[in-house]
């Protein structure tokens, strides 16, 4: 019943849409340094992050082959400032039951 309640929650609520927009919003309004950090609850926002934070990390959609330099490409996000995902450990999990579920993710404006 959890998942099913969960996903009619998620489809109710547009939380999915709301998610997308506030990561875009959340870019634009960052300063240069500055840095988003996001955390999800379930794997479908999770995987949203992550992929948000890897398309704004590799800049522009350009074809393969483009005689381009490393600065002409024009990128948002910069993904390694803490490492992979920061999961909670078994003390934090022990802690607080509710928090297996979560991830951090963390990147910088450039």
């Amino acid at each position: 019943a959890k998942k099913t309640f969960q996903a009619i929650r998620i489809e109710v609520n547009r939380e999915l849409e709301v998610l997308e927009n506030a990561m875009s919003k959340a870019v634009e309004l960052l300063k240069v340094d500055g840095r988003l950090a996001i955390i999800t609850f379930h794997s479908l926002e999770d995987r949203m992050v992550k992929h948000f934070m890897k398309k704004q990390s590799k800049g522009e959609d350009i074809p393969k082959g483009l005689p381009l330099r490393e600065d002409q490409i024009q990128r948002n996000l910069k993904l390694k400032v803490i490492g992979k995902a920061i999961q909670p450990s078994e003390a934090e999990i022990q802690a607080n039951p509710r928090s297996r579920s979560a991830v951090l993710r963390v990147a910088e404006r450039i």
